[in-house]
Order: C-alpha cells, then structure tokens, then sequence
C-alpha cells in the first residue's frame, strides 16, 4: 500500500495516509531521545527492531483478544495500522521500582511491587507530559469515566499478558508506556510497543536492555 499525506511526525515515527480513509501507514524512524526530547541521537536500524517487536507483541495481544490499531507489518519499517483519534493520556504500568518512581518515592531501584501501579500522564510535549490523575481527565475531558476504566482495565490486562510472554522469554518487563485511541466508539491499543516504551531487564543478570 503506498504512503500519502504525511499527517503528523513525533519523535520517532511518521504517520501517512493511505487510500483508504480508515487505514494509515505508522513508519518507524531511528531516532533516539530522551528526557522528553530534549536529549536527540539515531541508533542504526532502531526503527525495524521497533516495527518487528511491535508487530509481534500486538499480534500476541490480539490473539489474546486485546484490541489494537495494529493490521499488518507492510515492510521493515512501515506498519499498517486503523486510524485512530488517539486520546492525550498516556498510561504507565509499574511492576518494579525504577527511574523516576523510585526517585518520586524514595525507594530503591529494582523494589518489586506487590501489585501493579498505574500512572497517568497528560500527553503534551510543551508541558514536558505532567502526571494527572482522574479528575484532571475529567477537567480537561481527555476522557469519559467509562473510556477511563477500559484504558485502565485494558492497560492491566496488556501487562499481565505481556509480563508472562516475556518472562517466559528470559526478560523481565520492569514498567511500559502505553497509548490508546478511539477507532468508530471503540477504544484501541495503540502507538507501539518495543524498548522505546518498555523498560526490560534480563532476567538472569539485570542487564538493562531497553534503549
């Protein structure tokens, strides 16, 4: 399927149109940051790694009956996704301590939790992406209650899938980011899934094996 309109780019992927106005193409950059962008670089060849683990975890999830935007890989780099109107509250599911919760809470890096944390952050690169909890979603209507409690139902499920797919793998899924969209009244798993929105460690060592 050939690419269109360029209708946005973020910080490491571009998204097209396509003939179809239900279907975007998602292409994977190698470009790297951190701390929020303000920190830039590429890694070679970063982009296929982050389109091949995508397609891989979103076809598991899938098969597990989770929803995602996610259709098809179309080629090493570019992904065919449905379009989705993504919602501006991005969720963060914790399942050891590490980067910025430990340094929130005080507590050391690698603490295992004894349950799951979920965490909500406003996406909005200009505000450096502020942690916000429910009645800030309900504020500035990023969400409806009932949108809110399938993002977080579905974002608990994500993990718990995927924390047993890869330790069985050898990697421990120490935290992720995930994304959301609405797709005809629906709400879809989106944007991806790779070491640009996971935290991995080896489960043998402790090497740190995301970006």
């Amino acid at each position: 399927m050939d690419r269109g309109e360029l209708l946005y780019e973020g910080k490491a992927k571009q998204v097209y149109a396509t003939p179809d106005p239900d279907l975007l193409i998602q292409h994977f950059k190698d470009a790297a940051t951190a701390f929020n962008a303000k920190k830039r670089g590429t890694i070679v060849d970063k982009g296929i790694l982050n389109n091949r683990m995508s397609e891989v975890l979103f076809r598991f999830l899938e098969e597990e009956g989770v929803s995602t935007h996610f259709v098809r890989r179309l080629s090493e780099r570019d992904m065919l996704i449905r379009r989705c109107e993504i919602v501006k509250v991005e969720v963060v599911a914790r399942n050891i301590i590490a980067g910025s919760l430990a340094k929130r809470l005080g507590r050391p890096e690698g603490e295992p939790l004894p349950e799951p944390i979920l965490e909500h952050f406003y996406k909005d690169d200009a505000l450096d992406d502020p942690m916000i909890n429910d009645w800030h979603i309900r504020f500035l209507r990023l969400a409806t209650p009932q949108e809110l409690s399938a993002i977080n139902e579905t974002a608990l499920r994500v993990n718990a899938l995927l924390r047993e797919y890869l330790d069985k793998r050898g990697i421990v899924l120490v935290d992720m980011k995930l994304e959301f969209g609405r797709h005809h009244g629906k709400i879809l798993l989106a944007d991806e899934i790779c070491p640009d929105t996971c935290r991995f460690w080896d489960k043998g060592t402790g090497e740190k094996l995301d970006k």
